[in-house]
């Protein structure tokens, strides 16, 4: 792959930005460098704008070198940063898969960017051959999203990495809800597929959504990207700090996982006694799409008694479906005792 025939000419010309911490490392007493004020310390001193103590601490935990990891504020940011580093505004488009994350294409919309959906089978897996046969010499980027959101399937490996092999740009291959998966993520293959971006967050399984911290792994080439158009301070020290104290806390992590896990089953096998649900769907999230006869009624009906679901009817392949995240057994009860009294 050349990366430089894929990247925006600006972008790959571009002299970034360098902040006082770009052009000092090592150790020292007295900073008089950056313009900060002298007194409350540390948090009069700007961060670490490349987050090196935070990435040898999520290297051990995810098993990827720190050279492979971009820190983003939320994935939303690195979602953000790969239309503008690869795609000419009005010129290149992205290939999606449909229904999957909004922000794909609210990201292309921002950037005056072709979006073009390519809808997953009635079954919610993946068609490479369809997916790759939407794309043409101006695509520069494929978004799939595994577990899918809002499907909450896992999409087939072979497929996913049938798009990968074929696809001469790049791929990026949303995770953020893998941690719910009995599936293998695709972490451990990123050193074989040069044009693969992998995302993950501290959203979701972590419980950090607040914080706002997204992983992208990649090569070193494309990590340097994303560091080269990324504000310069992107991530803060307060979300640092604390994803640097939380992430060794792993065991307390998969028992988290474990729990919603074992209340995603119960949850679902509770919602299939009910007349008005037609299906649940199989989910690898912590959530769970569910068929009813009547999505805007149910949505109003559990607005209305402060129970706030998600009602995803007008998306493809999704009518009168509605998203149910997976709470605590207290509030999954306090749902299934409310849709008793649904007059359906």
């Amino acid at each position: 792959m050349n990366l430089q025939t894929l990247v925006r000419k600006n972008i790959w010309n571009l002299v970034p930005y360098s902040c006082a911490r770009n052009e000092f490392t090592g150790e020292a007493s007295v900073f008089l460098d950056a313009n900060e004020n002298p007194l409350n310390d540390p948090y009069n001193r700007y961060p670490d704008p490349f987050q090196d103590a935070l990435k040898q601490k999520v290297s051990k935990v995810k098993g990827v070198d720190a050279a492979n990891i971009f820190f983003g504020n939320g994935s939303d940011e690195p979602i953000d940063l790969v239309v503008r580093i690869f795609c000419e505004p009005r010129v290149d488009n992205i290939v999606a898969i449909d229904p999957t994350y909004g922000m794909y294409q609210v990201c292309a919309d921002i950037n005056d960017v072709e979006y073009r959906k390519v809808l997953l089978n009635e079954d919610f897996s993946l068609d490479a051959e369809r997916l790759l046969a939407a794309t043409d010499a101006y695509t520069k980027l494929i978004f799939l999203c595994s577990p899918n959101n809002p499907t909450a399937n896992v999409l087939n490996q072979d497929e996913m990495l049938k798009v990968v092999r074929n696809f001469p740009g790049i791929v990026i291959v949303d995770e953020a809800y893998i941690d719910f998966a009995d599936a293998p993520g695709l972490v451990s293959r990123l050193s074989e597929f040069p044009n693969l971006i992998i995302l993950q967050t501290f959203s979701k399984a972590w419980g950090m959504a607040a914080i706002r911290l997204g992983m992208a792994f990649a090569t070193t080439e494309i990590i340097g990207l994303f560091n080269k158009v990324k504000y310069p301070y992107n991530i803060n020290l307060l979300t640092q700090t604390f994803v640097g104290e939380s992430v060794g806390k792993e065991a307390e992590k998969h028992e988290t996982v474990q729990m919603l896990v074992e209340q995603r089953a119960f949850l679902r096998k509770a919602l299939l006694d009910f007349s008005f649900v037609k299906q649940v769907y199989p989910s690898d999230a912590n959530f769970l799409l569910v068929k009813v006869d009547d999505a805007n009624g149910l949505y109003d009906y559990l607005i209305n008694r402060g129970i706030v679901i998600r009602n995803r009817t007008k998306l493809s392949l999704c009518k009168d479906t509605v998203r149910i995240t997976v709470g605590t057994q207290e509030e999954n009860k306090a749902l299934l005792d409310a849709l008793k009294t649904y007059p359906h």
